[in-house]
């Protein structure tokens, strides 16, 4: 492993890549597939990255599709 991916950014960066993959998995389990579900390549500039999963880049049909499993779990 290289000094790059010691550093407290890569950690961030590798967080938020296993946060991206958490409700993937939840998702494909509800039948829904986000292709855009990753790392936001902006939150990831700088010295002291502060990551951001961005899961909202989809077709208006998945977005209702989305809020309706949702609807369906939540409290």
């Amino acid at each position: 492993m290289g000094w790059a991916e010691r550093t407290p950014a890569a950690g961030r960066i590798r967080d938020a890549e296993r946060a991206r993959d958490e409700p993937r998995a939840a998702l494909k389990g509800a039948g829904i597939t986000l292709p855009s579900l990753a790392p936001d390549g902006v939150s990831l500039v700088g010295d002291l990255p502060r990551p951001l999963v961005d899961p909202v880049r989809c077709t208006p049909e998945l977005a209702r599709r989305l809020a309706r499993a949702v609807g369906k779990v939540a409290p």
